[in-house]
């Protein structure tokens, strides 16, 4: 069987390292001081690799940009257009990572890492926002904060490891995942396990054009993306996140994988970053279930919307919601690929399938991939992923397939990688992106695999009440999603309860104002 990664086995002596100093501090708010580190640590091997080469450039008799004058060679290893022209980050000298080390146990060494964050911004104007100044109002000891210095000084990391800095992003992302693990639901809320993000990628197949992820929180979507394309210089990233150092986690993190993504903040639901503007892509992993998320500020001519403004807007759950906004920036031809709660599937409370029957209806729903259970650090509960496309009558080089919907039942797939978590092997990934890729190209009727995959015609699923489960249509017998959260399925039960109460409270009025009408 292929492998399967998980995403808590990478340097866990690093982690362990790490763990043993966070006595004094919030597990919430440590990855704001460990992960700027090892960011800074990434600036000052990207600057001395660069250097290097300088060097060996200037001082090599074959070279074109040879120089035995001192003076002149001083001048060009100095000159800021060397470094920036191969994208790497100009570095003042109390911003390096050697003078970090050099006055790591120093009493002071919570400002010199906070004026080392100052100085580099100061330098370099595409960084400022990104780098944290927090080293003087935390509570961790002056000697944990060295030791953390000591750790990520280590020969692993050392510039004279050719692939140092790989290693570094690497190192980054697993912390990363570390922390949204250790965290419960506020980790996740920044994190989406790495085989899910490879799989929604490998399911868009984005080797050109542009991505959005209106959700964005650390940047893996985009880094996973990158790893996809053939070409990495292909792709463009958009990126809005509503927590500012979820930004500037997003923001590091895609600089360490060579990624100039445009990160922006702001709810992405009520203050649209990117209003009127279209993307080839959008993939996401959006907050599921958001209730009381400010539904009555979307105003009634609000171009995301699909239907009828009390149809398309309910306050008791933002899913459809993400949803219309995924599709409105979405362009002609372009598929968006998300992950989303089980009971998106098969809800019936109003402003919710009201949405997914238009979605239905006017062929937007290209497949549903029903997902195992434990893929996620933060709950045990499986939940699934939505392709929504805009070439469903055969843009882009796809099949015309807009009377179909692919569904694929993968609760089988996937193999423990711990005592808690799932992975998604290789051989998963393939498999199931593989399926979606022959159903947008074949020609003819797509023959699917009992009790896996179907192509089911929409008049199917509208005579299934518009329920998406692909248990339902793929052979297994199943009619009902019975795996759904208890919170999924309490939310649904009191949004009818609502909207029984408001119905009820209507007829009460129209009885008094009948009897008083007879007085």
């Amino acid at each position: 069987m292929a492998s399967a990664k998980a995403d808590i086995n990478f340097e866990k002596d690093l982690f362990e390292a790490a763990n043993r100093m966070r006595a004094t501090v919030a597990p919430a708010d440590y990855k704001h001081i460990v992960l700027p580190l090892i960011f800074l640590r990434y600036l000052s091997l990207r600057y001395d690799k660069r250097r290097k080469e300088l060097e060996k450039q200037l001082s090599d008799p074959n070279s074109p940009m040879y120089f035995s004058d001192a003076e002149i060679v001083r001048e060009i290893l100095e000159d800021r257009d060397q470094y920036i022209a191969e994208r790497v980050y100009v570095l003042p000298e109390e911003a390096h990572w050697s003078y970090i080390v050099k006055n790591a146990k120093q009493p002071n060494i919570k400002e010199i890492l906070d004026n080392a964050m100052k100085l580099i911004e100061t330098e370099n104007e595409d960084l400022v926002g990104v780098l944290p100044r927090i080293y003087r109002s935390t509570n961790l000891p002056v000697e944990n904060l060295a030791s953390l210095i000591e750790i990520f000084s280590r020969d692993s990391f050392s510039s004279s490891s050719d692939d140092a800095v790989d290693v570094l992003g690497r190192v980054f992302e697993y912390f990363i995942g570390n922390f949204a693990s250790s965290e419960g639901s506020r980790g996740g809320q920044f994190f989406t396990p790495s085989s899910i993000v490879e799989l929604l990628v490998t399911m868009l197949e984005p080797e050109s054009g542009t991505i959005l992820d209106p959700a964005c929180g650390s940047g893996g979507m985009f880094v996973q993306s990158q790893r996809y394309a053939k070409n990495k210089y292909a792709l463009s990233f958009y990126g809005q996140e509503s927590v500012d150092l979820t930004v500037r986690l997003g923001k590091m993190n895609v600089l360490m994988h060579g990624i100039n993504a445009d990160i922006r903040l702001g709810d992405s639901l009520l203050n649209d970053q990117y209003k009127d503007q279209q993307f080839d892509f959008v993939i996401a992993n959006p907050p599921f279930n958001q209730k009381l998320w400010g539904a009555e500020k979307i105003l009634k001519n609000d171009p995301r919307l699909i239907t009828d403004y009390d149809k398309a807007v309910t306050d008791g759950n933002a899913n459809y919601m993400w949803m219309q906004h995924f599709l409105y920036h979405l362009k002609d031809g372009g598929t968006a690929g998300f992950v989303m709660a089980n009971g998106a599937m098969t809800t019936n409370n109003s402003g919710e399938k009201d949405v997914r029957q238009k979605l239905v209806d006017e062929g937007y729903i290209d497949c549903i991939v029903q997902l195992p259970e434990k893929l996620f650090f933060t709950t045990g509960i499986p939940c699934c992923l939505f392709f929504l496309s805009k070439n469903r009558n055969g843009e882009k080089g796809y099949r015309e397939r807009k009377n179909e919907v692919l569904f694929i039942d993968a609760r089988k797939k996937g193999v423990m990688v711990s005592r808690k978590q799932k992975a998604l092997t290789e051989e998963d990934v393939a498999e199931i992106a593989a399926t979606y890729h022959t159903f947008r190209r074949v020609e003819g009727k797509f023959d699917g695999i009992d009790g896996f995959c179907k192509a089911a015609t929409v008049e199917e699923i509208q005579r299934n009440d518009y329920r998406l489960t692909p248990g339902i249509y793929v052979g297994t017998g199943e009619t009902e999603t019975d795996d759904s959260p208890f919170e999924e399925k309490m939310t649904e039960l009191m949004g009818r309860l609502q909207e029984q109460f408001a119905e009820s409270n209507k007829l009460q009025e129209r009885i008094i104002r009948n009897l008083e009408g007879l007085l």
